[in-house]
């Protein structure tokens, strides 16, 4: 039996859910949660293998935010994201983080189960609009160049994209401007860029000021 959580803010789509699931004898649902708070409480209090989680929720805590919490906790637990969106910002999110799968809240009751199973047994599903080759592609830069940067650098490119100058960087991270400036230079050394402007553009393409 595959034990399955479902996180979703509108009941009748956790209904939905409960009642499509339920008819397979392979799935028991071990709970509902209506925010990611209580996806982060029912997660730490009960057995859980699999989460199907929303990713617009209230309270603060959205999908992705609880999401992270989770797998942060508890590396054991395999969570598919449900959404509208198939937009790329959105999934190369989901990959960042870690979530085993993605899935269209329009797809069919055949291919939720098919993803539970799939990532149950420690694959990935990515059930979405954009092209393979695509998504391919961002797994792949996801596995190379997120891990190249430290947590402290996608920081620092992430408020220079915004616009933000290196004093006011280094206000906002308690940090000298010497230490930003020498933290774009590190950047660049690690992804072979060759000027700051090469810095800022090569953020802007794979979404940085999103992170």
């Amino acid at each position: 039996m595959i034990k399955v959580l479902i996180v979703d803010d509108h009941r009748l789509i956790r209904r939905g859910l409960r009642l499509l699931l339920e008819a397979y004898p392979d799935i028991e649902i071990i709970g509902e949660a209506e925010d990611g708070e209580q996806a982060i409480l029912l997660t730490n209090s009960n057995e859980v293998d699999v989460i199907l989680m929303d990713i617009s929720m209230p309270n603060g805590l959205d999908g992705f935010t609880a999401s992270e919490v989770i797998l942060k906790q508890n590396e054991r637990v395999r969570i598919i994201l449900l959404s509208m969106h198939d937009e790329e910002v959105y999934i190369q999110k989901a990959i960042q983080i870690n979530v085993c799968g993605y899935i269209l809240k329009n797809s069919k009751g055949s291919e939720l189960h098919e993803a539970i199973h799939a990532v149950y047994q420690g694959k990935r599903y990515y059930k979405v609009g954009i092209p393979k080759e695509q998504l391919d592609k961002l797994f792949k830069h996801s596995k190379k160049d997120y891990s190249i940067l430290s947590v402290r650098e996608k920081e620092i490119l992430r408020l220079t994209i915004l616009g933000y100058t290196n004093k006011q960087i280094s206000q906002r991270l308690i940090i000298s401007p010497k230490t930003v400036e020498n933290h774009k230079a590190n950047m660049m050394q690690k992804l072979h860029l060759k000027c700051k402007s090469e810095l800022v553009q090569y953020g802007l393409t794979n979404h940085y000021h999103t992170i």
